[in-house]
């Protein structure tokens, strides 16, 4: 039994890895590579600041990552991936877009631009 669960996902494996990777299964890795590379910015901010904070780097790496698994997704014709993709993107654009209002109106009341780094994250 064991011999032949070993050889079955042997042969799973085979067929994920070997088989059907494609230029897309590729592009699609890289994407998942990018989108997950937003919690390391994350965590390497945290860490500075010595408090939980959210870099703009994340949002950037967040829209980034978000629009080729998009892409991956609409390459592969698959609903579960394009369905989440298309409404967490408009999450990350607007989170980006409430931290640009947030810069403006502190440079309007003459905050420094590192003040206004601080508490955005």
């Amino acid at each position: 039994m064991l011999v032949r669960l070993s050889h079955d996902l042997g042969l799973f494996f085979y067929d994920v890895v070997v088989a059907r990777f494609d230029l897309w299964a590729a592009f699609g890795v890289l994407a998942q590579f990018v989108f997950g590379a937003r919690f390391l910015v994350q965590w390497v901010a945290s860490e500075k600041a010595e408090r939980s904070v959210i870099p703009v780097g994340f949002w950037i790496l967040s829209i980034v990552g978000g629009l080729m698994t998009m892409v991956y997704g609409l390459a592969r014709r698959d609903i579960v991936i394009i369905l989440p993709q298309v409404f967490s993107i408009f999450i990350y654009v607007r989170n980006m877009m409430l931290i640009a209002k947030h810069k403006k109106k502190a440079q309007g009341q003459g905050v420094s631009g590192s003040e206004v780094e601080a508490s955005a994250g």
